[in-house]
């Protein structure tokens, strides 16, 4: 390991878990250089159709971008629910909760 190298951090998210993966990589190494080396595809073969979103540092990013160091790689899964039909029901569950305290 070189003083140019970088540390990063591949992340996938899963439901009730994240793979992380700590890395030392080259200055210039790219987002898709880095989740090849991190091997996650290899653990998490149904990441490979999540690679078109990913996230560095919580904004979307191209594959080809350039990783800094401490750059935090997201792999983002689709999401289950459109967050405003999510808010709808965590409402309606409230409004129905607080309803029932009354009776």
């Amino acid at each position: 390991m070189s003083a140019d190298d970088v540390e990063v951090e591949v992340v996938y998210a899963l439901p009730l878990t994240q793979d992380i993966t700590r890395l030392r990589v080259p200055a210039g190494t790219t987002v898709a250089e880095a989740i090849e080396r991190s091997a996650v595809l290899a653990r998490h073969p149904e990441a490979e159709a999540n690679l078109k979103r990913v996230a560095v540092l919580g904004r979307l990013a191209t594959p080809d971008m350039v990783l800094h160091d401490h750059d935090r790689i997201e792999i983002l899964r689709p999401l289950t629910i459109d967050p405003k039909e999510a808010r709808r029901l965590r409402a309606s569950t409230r409004r129905r909760r607080g309803l029932q305290q009354e009776d």
